[in-house]
Protein backbone atom coordinates (compact mmCIF):
# COMPACT_ATOMS: atom_id res chain seq x y z
CA UNK A 1 0.00 0.00 0.00
CA UNK A 2 3.02 2.27 -0.16
CA UNK A 3 1.85 3.71 -3.46
CA UNK A 4 -1.56 4.52 -2.00
CA UNK A 5 0.05 6.30 0.94
CA UNK A 6 1.97 8.58 -1.40
CA UNK A 7 -1.09 9.14 -3.56
CA UNK A 8 -3.25 10.10 -0.58
CA UNK A 9 -0.63 12.59 0.61
CA UNK A 10 -0.53 14.15 -2.86
CA UNK A 11 -4.31 14.42 -3.03
CA UNK A 12 -4.52 15.87 0.49
CA UNK A 13 -2.11 18.61 -0.58
CA UNK A 14 -3.98 19.14 -3.86
CA UNK A 15 -7.41 19.47 -2.22
CA UNK A 16 -6.33 21.36 0.90
CA UNK A 17 -7.45 24.79 -0.34
CA UNK A 18 -10.77 23.43 -1.60
CA UNK A 19 -11.54 21.87 1.77
CA UNK A 20 -10.46 25.05 3.58
CA UNK A 21 -12.97 26.97 1.42
CA UNK A 22 -15.67 24.46 2.42
CA UNK A 23 -14.72 24.87 6.06
CA UNK A 24 -14.95 28.64 5.81
CA UNK A 25 -18.38 28.46 4.18
CA UNK A 26 -19.62 26.20 6.96
CA UNK A 27 -18.03 28.39 9.62
CA UNK A 28 -19.71 31.48 8.18
CA UNK A 29 -23.13 29.83 8.10
CA UNK A 30 -23.46 27.84 11.35
CA UNK A 31 -26.72 26.27 12.49
CA UNK A 32 -27.82 24.98 15.88
CA UNK A 33 -28.43 21.36 16.80
CA UNK A 34 -31.18 19.65 14.79
CA UNK A 35 -31.64 22.84 12.74
CA UNK A 36 -28.81 22.20 10.25
CA UNK A 37 -31.03 22.39 7.14
CA UNK A 38 -28.81 24.64 4.99
CA UNK A 39 -25.71 22.81 6.18
CA UNK A 40 -27.27 19.51 5.17
CA UNK A 41 -28.22 20.83 1.73
CA UNK A 42 -24.68 22.11 1.24
CA UNK A 43 -23.13 18.76 2.17
CA UNK A 44 -25.52 16.97 -0.21
CA UNK A 45 -24.53 19.35 -3.01
CA UNK A 46 -20.87 18.48 -2.48
CA UNK A 47 -21.51 14.75 -2.42
CA UNK A 48 -23.46 15.10 -5.67
CA UNK A 49 -20.61 17.13 -7.16
CA UNK A 50 -18.18 14.35 -6.23
CA UNK A 51 -20.46 11.66 -7.68
CA UNK A 52 -21.04 9.93 -4.35
CA UNK A 53 -24.33 8.18 -3.66
CA UNK A 54 -26.07 9.27 -0.48
CA UNK A 55 -29.30 9.26 1.50
CA UNK A 56 -30.45 12.41 3.28
CA UNK A 57 -33.23 13.26 5.74
CA UNK A 58 -32.03 10.89 8.46
CA UNK A 59 -33.09 12.48 11.76
CA UNK A 60 -34.23 15.27 9.36
CA UNK A 61 -30.79 16.74 8.59
CA UNK A 62 -28.46 13.74 8.76
CA UNK A 63 -26.82 12.25 5.68
CA UNK A 64 -25.21 8.90 4.86
CA UNK A 65 -22.98 8.44 1.84
CA UNK A 66 -21.40 5.29 0.42
CA UNK A 67 -18.12 4.84 -1.42
CA UNK A 68 -17.94 1.32 -2.82
CA UNK A 69 -14.57 -0.11 -3.71
CA UNK A 70 -13.90 -3.54 -5.20
CA UNK A 71 -15.94 -6.30 -3.55
CA UNK A 72 -17.93 -3.69 -1.56
CA UNK A 73 -19.52 -6.32 0.67
CA UNK A 74 -16.14 -7.63 1.93
CA UNK A 75 -15.82 -5.08 4.76
CA UNK A 76 -17.43 -1.79 5.69
CA UNK A 77 -15.86 1.00 7.76
CA UNK A 78 -17.86 4.05 8.83
CA UNK A 79 -16.49 7.59 9.18
CA UNK A 80 -18.45 10.17 11.16
CA UNK A 81 -18.60 13.99 11.26
CA UNK A 82 -21.01 16.26 13.15
CA UNK A 83 -22.88 19.20 11.60
CA UNK A 84 -24.12 21.48 14.37
CA UNK A 85 -22.82 24.68 15.96
CA UNK A 86 -23.21 26.36 19.35
CA UNK A 87 -25.23 29.33 20.70
CA UNK A 88 -22.18 31.61 21.04
CA UNK A 89 -21.54 35.12 19.67
CA UNK A 90 -18.33 34.94 17.64
CA UNK A 91 -15.63 37.52 18.42
CA UNK A 92 -13.05 36.48 15.82
CA UNK A 93 -12.07 39.16 13.31
CA UNK A 94 -11.89 36.95 10.22
CA UNK A 95 -13.38 37.16 6.73
CA UNK A 96 -15.43 34.03 7.36
CA UNK A 97 -16.90 35.17 10.70
CA UNK A 98 -20.38 33.81 11.44
CA UNK A 99 -23.18 35.75 9.75
CA UNK A 100 -25.79 34.03 11.92
CA UNK A 101 -25.91 36.22 15.01
CA UNK A 102 -25.45 34.28 18.23
CA UNK A 103 -24.47 31.03 16.50
CA UNK A 104 -20.86 29.90 16.04
CA UNK A 105 -18.84 26.84 15.12
CA UNK A 106 -16.95 27.06 18.41
CA UNK A 107 -16.38 23.32 18.71
CA UNK A 108 -14.83 22.63 15.32
CA UNK A 109 -17.68 20.76 13.69
CA UNK A 110 -17.08 22.85 10.57
CA UNK A 111 -13.63 21.25 10.44
CA UNK A 112 -15.05 17.77 11.01
CA UNK A 113 -17.65 18.12 8.25
CA UNK A 114 -15.38 19.77 5.69
CA UNK A 115 -12.69 17.18 6.44
CA UNK A 116 -15.07 14.28 5.86
CA UNK A 117 -16.06 15.83 2.54
CA UNK A 118 -12.37 16.04 1.67
CA UNK A 119 -11.90 12.41 2.65
CA UNK A 120 -14.93 11.49 0.55
CA UNK A 121 -13.43 13.16 -2.52
CA UNK A 122 -10.06 11.46 -2.06
CA UNK A 123 -11.43 7.98 -1.42
CA UNK A 124 -14.01 8.19 -4.18
CA UNK A 125 -11.20 8.88 -6.65
CA UNK A 126 -9.32 5.85 -5.32
CA UNK A 127 -12.24 3.40 -5.06
CA UNK A 128 -10.84 1.14 -7.76
CA UNK A 129 -7.71 0.68 -5.63
CA UNK A 130 -9.23 -0.71 -2.42
CA UNK A 131 -11.69 -3.39 -1.38
CA UNK A 132 -14.76 -2.82 0.76
CA UNK A 133 -17.06 0.11 1.43
CA UNK A 134 -16.57 3.42 3.22
CA UNK A 135 -19.74 4.68 4.89
CA UNK A 136 -19.86 8.44 5.43
CA UNK A 137 -22.03 9.62 8.35
CA UNK A 138 -22.85 13.33 8.61
CA UNK A 139 -24.63 13.60 11.94
CA UNK A 140 -26.85 16.36 13.37
CA UNK A 141 -27.24 17.43 16.97
CA UNK A 142 -24.05 16.40 18.74
CA UNK A 143 -24.29 19.34 21.13
CA UNK A 144 -27.79 18.70 22.44
CA UNK A 145 -29.47 15.82 24.24
CA UNK A 146 -30.48 13.18 23.36
CA UNK A 147 -27.66 13.42 20.81
CA UNK A 148 -27.95 12.92 17.08
CA UNK A 149 -25.84 9.77 17.22
CA UNK A 150 -28.39 7.95 19.36
CA UNK A 151 -31.23 9.04 17.06
CA UNK A 152 -29.39 8.05 13.89
CA UNK A 153 -28.67 4.63 15.36
CA UNK A 154 -32.40 4.23 16.08
CA UNK A 155 -33.15 5.15 12.48
CA UNK A 156 -30.78 2.44 11.23
CA UNK A 157 -27.60 4.31 10.34
CA UNK A 158 -25.53 1.27 11.31
CA UNK A 159 -27.47 -1.01 9.00
CA UNK A 160 -27.61 -1.61 5.24
CA UNK A 161 -24.65 -1.97 5.05
CA UNK A 162 -23.49 -2.85 8.54
CA UNK A 163 -20.08 -1.34 9.33
CA UNK A 164 -17.45 -3.48 11.00
CA UNK A 165 -16.07 -0.43 12.79
CA UNK A 166 -16.47 3.34 13.01
CA UNK A 167 -13.90 6.17 13.12
CA UNK A 168 -14.36 9.74 14.34
CA UNK A 169 -12.10 12.68 15.04
CA UNK A 170 -12.30 15.93 17.00
CA UNK A 171 -10.25 19.12 16.87
CA UNK A 172 -7.87 19.58 19.80
CA UNK A 173 -6.71 23.16 20.46
CA UNK A 174 -4.17 22.05 23.09
CA UNK A 175 -2.14 20.21 20.41
CA UNK A 176 -0.14 21.78 17.59
CA UNK A 177 -1.43 21.49 14.04
CA UNK A 178 0.24 18.59 12.28
CA UNK A 179 -0.03 16.33 15.33
CA UNK A 180 -2.75 13.88 16.42
CA UNK A 181 -3.55 11.94 19.59
CA UNK A 182 -4.97 8.53 20.43
CA UNK A 183 -6.09 6.64 23.52
CA UNK A 184 -7.21 3.00 23.64
CA UNK A 185 -9.93 1.93 26.08
CA UNK A 186 -11.88 4.32 28.28
CA UNK A 187 -11.41 7.86 27.03
CA UNK A 188 -14.34 10.21 27.78
CA UNK A 189 -16.98 10.44 30.49
CA UNK A 190 -20.72 10.00 30.55
CA UNK A 191 -22.67 13.20 31.06
CA UNK A 192 -25.91 14.01 32.87
CA UNK A 193 -27.66 17.35 33.25
CA UNK A 194 -28.88 18.29 36.74
CA UNK A 195 -31.78 20.64 37.44
CA UNK A 196 -32.47 21.54 41.06
CA UNK A 197 -35.10 23.84 42.58
CA UNK A 198 -34.73 24.62 46.27
CA UNK A 199 -37.93 26.06 47.76
CA UNK A 200 -38.33 27.98 50.99
CA UNK A 201 -40.25 31.01 52.21
CA UNK A 202 -38.97 34.39 51.19
CA UNK A 203 -39.16 37.68 53.04
CA UNK A 204 -37.16 40.51 54.59
CA UNK A 205 -33.50 39.61 54.92
CA UNK A 206 -33.33 41.36 58.30
CA UNK A 207 -36.00 39.03 59.68
CA UNK A 208 -34.60 35.59 58.87
CA UNK A 209 -36.51 33.92 61.72
CA UNK A 210 -39.73 34.58 59.80
CA UNK A 211 -38.41 32.98 56.61
CA UNK A 212 -37.15 29.66 55.31
CA UNK A 213 -34.00 30.72 53.47
CA UNK A 214 -33.53 28.73 50.23
CA UNK A 215 -30.15 30.41 49.64
CA UNK A 216 -28.76 28.99 52.87
CA UNK A 217 -30.34 25.60 52.13
CA UNK A 218 -28.74 25.66 48.70
CA UNK A 219 -25.33 26.42 50.19
CA UNK A 220 -25.60 23.39 52.50
CA UNK A 221 -26.75 21.17 49.62
CA UNK A 222 -23.91 22.24 47.31
CA UNK A 223 -21.28 21.68 49.96
CA UNK A 224 -22.69 18.31 50.96
CA UNK A 225 -23.10 17.06 47.40
CA UNK A 226 -19.35 17.29 46.88
CA UNK A 227 -19.09 14.28 49.19
CA UNK A 228 -20.40 12.27 46.24
CA UNK A 229 -17.08 13.00 44.54
CA UNK A 230 -14.67 13.23 47.49
CA UNK A 231 -16.01 10.53 49.81
CA UNK A 232 -18.37 8.18 47.98
CA UNK A 233 -16.89 7.53 44.55
CA UNK A 234 -14.32 4.77 44.09
CA UNK A 235 -10.75 6.02 43.53
CA UNK A 236 -10.62 4.19 40.19
CA UNK A 237 -13.88 5.77 38.98
CA UNK A 238 -13.17 9.40 37.96
CA UNK A 239 -16.14 11.65 38.79
CA UNK A 240 -17.01 15.32 38.28
CA UNK A 241 -19.92 17.22 39.82
CA UNK A 242 -20.22 20.90 38.93
CA UNK A 243 -22.98 23.51 39.06
CA UNK A 244 -22.63 26.34 36.58
CA UNK A 245 -25.89 28.20 37.03
CA UNK A 246 -27.51 29.45 40.26
CA UNK A 247 -30.46 31.86 40.18
CA UNK A 248 -31.96 33.26 43.39
CA UNK A 249 -33.49 36.57 42.28
CA UNK A 250 -33.42 38.07 45.72
CA UNK A 251 -31.65 41.29 46.70
CA UNK A 252 -29.43 42.70 49.45
CA UNK A 253 -32.41 42.79 51.78
CA UNK A 254 -34.69 40.22 50.16
CA UNK A 255 -34.63 36.47 50.71
CA UNK A 256 -36.20 34.79 47.64
CA UNK A 257 -38.81 32.04 47.72
CA UNK A 258 -36.68 29.68 45.66
CA UNK A 259 -33.26 29.09 44.16
CA UNK A 260 -32.83 27.32 40.82
CA UNK A 261 -29.63 25.51 39.85
CA UNK A 262 -28.25 23.72 36.80
CA UNK A 263 -25.24 21.47 36.77
CA UNK A 264 -23.51 18.47 35.30
CA UNK A 265 -22.47 15.05 36.56
CA UNK A 266 -19.71 13.10 34.77
CA UNK A 267 -18.57 9.53 35.39
CA UNK A 268 -16.77 6.60 33.78
CA UNK A 269 -18.59 3.70 35.39
CA UNK A 270 -22.24 2.97 34.62
CA UNK A 271 -22.97 1.17 37.90
CA UNK A 272 -21.51 4.06 39.91
CA UNK A 273 -23.32 6.56 37.71
CA UNK A 274 -26.70 5.05 38.58
CA UNK A 275 -25.78 4.79 42.27
CA UNK A 276 -24.65 8.43 42.36
CA UNK A 277 -27.95 9.59 40.87
CA UNK A 278 -29.81 8.06 43.81
CA UNK A 279 -27.36 9.43 46.38
CA UNK A 280 -27.45 12.99 45.03
CA UNK A 281 -31.21 13.16 44.87
CA UNK A 282 -31.72 11.68 48.34
CA UNK A 283 -29.06 13.93 49.91
CA UNK A 284 -30.43 17.15 48.42
CA UNK A 285 -34.02 16.37 49.30
CA UNK A 286 -33.25 15.34 52.88
CA UNK A 287 -31.08 18.41 53.57
CA UNK A 288 -33.80 20.73 52.30
CA UNK A 289 -36.44 18.96 54.38
CA UNK A 290 -34.30 19.07 57.53
CA UNK A 291 -34.01 22.86 57.14
CA UNK A 292 -37.72 23.41 56.62
CA UNK A 293 -37.74 23.64 52.85
CA UNK A 294 -38.02 21.27 49.93
CA UNK A 295 -35.96 20.37 46.91
CA UNK A 296 -36.93 19.16 43.46
CA UNK A 297 -33.97 17.30 41.96
CA UNK A 298 -34.25 16.27 38.31
CA UNK A 299 -31.62 14.34 36.37
CA UNK A 300 -31.62 14.34 32.58
CA UNK A 301 -29.54 11.34 31.65
CA UNK A 302 -27.17 12.11 28.80
CA UNK A 303 -24.45 10.42 26.78
CA UNK A 304 -22.71 7.25 27.99
CA UNK A 305 -18.94 7.01 28.43
CA UNK A 306 -16.79 6.76 25.31
CA UNK A 307 -14.56 3.72 24.98
CA UNK A 308 -12.10 3.17 22.13
CA UNK A 309 -11.72 -0.38 20.86
CA UNK A 310 -8.18 -1.57 21.39
CA UNK A 311 -7.67 -3.24 18.02
CA UNK A 312 -9.28 -0.47 15.94
CA UNK A 313 -7.45 2.26 17.88
CA UNK A 314 -4.08 0.54 17.70
CA UNK A 315 -4.56 0.08 13.95
CA UNK A 316 -5.48 3.76 13.54
CA UNK A 317 -2.53 4.88 15.65
CA UNK A 318 -0.15 2.74 13.62
CA UNK A 319 -1.60 4.26 10.45
CA UNK A 320 -1.02 7.74 11.89
CA UNK A 321 2.61 6.94 12.66
CA UNK A 322 3.05 5.73 9.08
CA UNK A 323 1.41 8.86 7.71
CA UNK A 324 2.80 11.56 10.02
CA UNK A 325 5.84 10.05 11.75
CA UNK A 326 6.04 8.86 15.34
CA UNK A 327 7.03 12.30 16.63
CA UNK A 328 3.63 13.68 15.56
CA UNK A 329 1.48 11.06 17.27
CA UNK A 330 0.83 11.38 21.01
CA UNK A 331 -0.95 9.39 23.71
CA UNK A 332 -4.00 11.12 25.17
CA UNK A 333 -5.08 11.36 28.79
CA UNK A 334 -8.55 10.58 30.11
CA UNK A 335 -11.05 13.41 29.61
CA UNK A 336 -14.12 14.23 31.71
CA UNK A 337 -15.70 15.94 28.73
CA UNK A 338 -18.39 14.04 26.82
CA UNK A 339 -19.26 13.24 23.21
CA UNK A 340 -22.29 11.61 21.65
CA UNK A 341 -19.94 9.57 19.43
CA UNK A 342 -19.94 7.45 22.60
CA UNK A 343 -23.23 5.90 21.44
CA UNK A 344 -21.41 4.47 18.44
CA UNK A 345 -18.63 3.12 20.68
CA UNK A 346 -21.20 1.25 22.76
CA UNK A 347 -22.38 -0.84 19.79
CA UNK A 348 -19.44 -0.98 17.36
CA UNK A 349 -15.65 -1.27 17.60
CA UNK A 350 -14.61 2.37 17.37
CA UNK A 351 -11.78 4.86 17.46
CA UNK A 352 -12.24 8.54 18.35
CA UNK A 353 -9.00 10.48 18.01
CA UNK A 354 -7.84 14.10 18.28
CA UNK A 355 -6.63 16.45 15.56
CA UNK A 356 -4.18 19.14 16.67
CA UNK A 357 -5.24 22.65 15.59
CA UNK A 358 -3.08 25.02 17.70
CA UNK A 359 -0.65 27.59 16.31
CA UNK A 360 0.89 29.77 19.02
CA UNK A 361 2.81 31.90 16.53
CA UNK A 362 -0.51 32.90 14.93
CA UNK A 363 -2.20 33.23 18.35
CA UNK A 364 -4.59 30.38 17.54
CA UNK A 365 -4.84 29.01 21.07
CA UNK A 366 -8.42 29.60 22.31
CA UNK A 367 -10.25 26.66 23.84
CA UNK A 368 -13.35 24.87 22.62
CA UNK A 369 -16.72 26.52 23.25
CA UNK A 370 -15.20 30.01 23.43
CA UNK A 371 -16.09 33.05 21.33
CA UNK A 372 -12.56 33.27 19.92
CA UNK A 373 -12.04 29.61 19.03
CA UNK A 374 -10.36 29.08 15.68
CA UNK A 375 -8.05 26.55 14.07
CA UNK A 376 -4.79 26.56 12.15
CA UNK A 377 -6.21 25.54 8.78
CA UNK A 378 -3.00 23.70 7.90
CA UNK A 379 -4.49 20.99 10.12
CA UNK A 380 -7.06 20.31 7.41
CA UNK A 381 -4.44 18.81 5.11
CA UNK A 382 -3.42 16.51 7.95
CA UNK A 383 -7.05 15.71 8.66
CA UNK A 384 -8.20 14.69 5.19
CA UNK A 385 -5.05 12.75 4.39
CA UNK A 386 -4.83 10.89 7.67
CA UNK A 387 -8.49 9.91 7.91
CA UNK A 388 -8.35 8.61 4.33
CA UNK A 389 -5.31 6.50 5.20
CA UNK A 390 -6.85 5.24 8.47
CA UNK A 391 -10.00 4.19 6.61
CA UNK A 392 -8.03 2.19 4.03
CA UNK A 393 -5.86 0.57 6.71
CA UNK A 394 -8.99 -0.40 8.64
CA UNK A 395 -10.53 -1.95 5.52
CA UNK A 396 -7.30 -3.90 5.04
CA UNK A 397 -7.05 -5.13 8.64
Amino acid sequence: MEGLLTLIKEKATEYKEEVIAIRRHLHQHPELSFEEHNTSEYVCSKLSEYGIEYESGIVKTGIVGLIKGNHPESKVVALRADLDALPIIEENDVSYKSVNEGVMHACGHDVHTSSLLGVAKILNELKDQFEGTVKLIFQPGEERLPGGASLMIKEGVLENPVPHSIIGQHVYPQLEAGKVGFRSGMYMASTDELFMTVKGKGGHAALPHLNVDPVLITAHILTSLQQVVSRMSHPTAPTVLSFGKIVGNGATNIIPDKVELEGTFRAMDEEWRAEAHVKMKKMAESIAESMGGECEFKILKGYPFLVNDEAVTNNAKAAAIEFLGKENVIDLDLRMTAEDFSYFTQVKPACFYRLGTKNEAENITSGLHTSTFNVDENAIETSIGLMSWIALKELKS
